[in-house]
């Protein structure tokens, strides 16, 4: 009988030394499935999350490549507009040019038209002889091709008189003028036996150019009380040619 309640009794604690080893491992395995529960679990609220932030960048780039398509639309607009503008500032710039080119030769032909009257006069007040010829814009060609225009002449007694006419005068224009009454015989032979005087006319000349010219011999008019008067100094007298 002691026997058997010996066995038993090794009996219970082997089964309760395995009930015990059941009961560690079920709660470690109960422990290992809660933490790979929570792990999937947390995955899951991540790729949630992941995908909440993949569709709002989704919506950002939609709107994002509208904006940009708005953007290229406005561009193409402003290029447009930048070529509208760029022609009608050529065309602008083009009128300019042409207002300025008529208006320089409106002025041209305005101090003509206040040159030509007055030369009869100057020349009748000045030298006390009479105009017998006056010819403007005289053009003249050679049978070597050579040409060449002087805006006035004006013939009265022994001499002739020749005027050019500017808007506005410098020395470098004085010089060329020179030039071109040196060469007035060589076109004009009619004239060998003519004294020949230069007349410079312009709208306004400062006083230091006026020294110059009248070092140069010639008469200077500008506009003054009578259409055009001499501007030269008091007892001037012109060089003849």
């Amino acid at each position: 009988m002691a026997i058997v309640e010996e066995k038993v009794g090794k009996l219970e604690e082997v089964l309760s030394a395995f009930i015990k080893s059941v009961d560690m491992e079920f709660g470690r395995v109960a422990v290992e499935f809660t933490k790979l529960y929570d792990s999937q679990r947390q995955t899951e609220a991540e790729m949630r999350a992941f995908k909440d932030e993949m569709r709002a960048f989704k919506d950002e780039m939609g709107v994002f490549k509208d904006e940009m398509r708005a953007f290229k639309d406005e561009m193409r607009a402003f290029k447009d507009e930048m070529r509208v503008f760029k022609d009608e500032m050529r065309a602008s710039k083009d009128e300019m040019n042409k207002k300025w080119g008529e208006m320089a030769n409106k002025m041209g032909t305005i101090t003509e038209d206040l040159t030509a009257p007055s030369i009869p006069r100057i020349i009748q007040e000045e030298f006390g002889i009479e105009v017998s010829d006056l010819m403007i814009r005289r053009k003249k060609k050679l049978s070597d091709g050579r040409r060449k225009e002087y805006d006035c002449l004006a013939v009265a007694g022994d001499y002739v008189f020749v005027n050019s006419t500017k808007s506005s005068l410098d020395t470098r224009y004085v010089n060329e003028f020179i030039k071109d009454i040196q060469g007035f015989k060589g076109f004009f032979p009619e004239y060998k036996e003519n004294k020949l005087i230069g007349i410079l006319a312009t709208l306004y000349v400062d006083e230091s150019l006026i020294k110059y010219i009248e070092k140069k011999g010639l008469i200077i008019l500008a506009i003054g009380d009578e259409l055009m008067d001499v501007k030269n100094r008091k007892g001037f007298k012109p060089k003849e040619w």
